[in-house]
């Protein structure tokens, strides 16, 4: 998909299901951006959770609307980085037109992730205790 990223890193983990041509399309989108991201951070991203079907999205107690179920979401860490770190890198490629543009415009901030997605609207969220 990209120098690092493959498609078994956003595949769903219940291990039952397949993609549908959408949702693949969606995957490479998000992968591109990642890859943005990667090489801006200059250290690996582990993806937590990418594609989800919906069975697993309500198993795992996901959102009915999740972004996750269309392939258009990840929740990620970055060796070497909190995830508000990380959170700031991306609104800094999302804002500085000198820097290569990143796509992502759904942000979620958690203790232990970033969750990013490509939705079509802006929206950001903070869900840190």
């Amino acid at each position: 998909m990209t120098k690092n990223f493959n498609i078994n890193e956003f595949k769903c983990k219940c291990g039952k299901c397949d993609m549908d041509e959408l949702v693949y399309s969606n995957i490479v989108k998000v992968a591109n951006n990642l890859q943005i991201l990667r090489d801006y951070l200059n250290t690996p991203i582990r993806i937590n959770s990418a594609y989800r079907c919906v069975l697993h999205n309500i198993r795992i107690g996901g959102s009915k609307y999740s972004q996750h179920i269309l392939g258009k979401a990840v929740d990620i860490t970055a060796d070497g980085y909190t995830p508000d770190e990380v959170y700031e890198a991306v609104q800094k490629l999302r804002r500085d037109p000198r820097l290569k543009p990143i796509r992502f415009q759904g942000i979620g901030r958690y203790n232990t992730f970033t969750h990013l997605d490509i939705r079509d609207n802006y929206t950001t969220w903070d869900k840190r205790k």
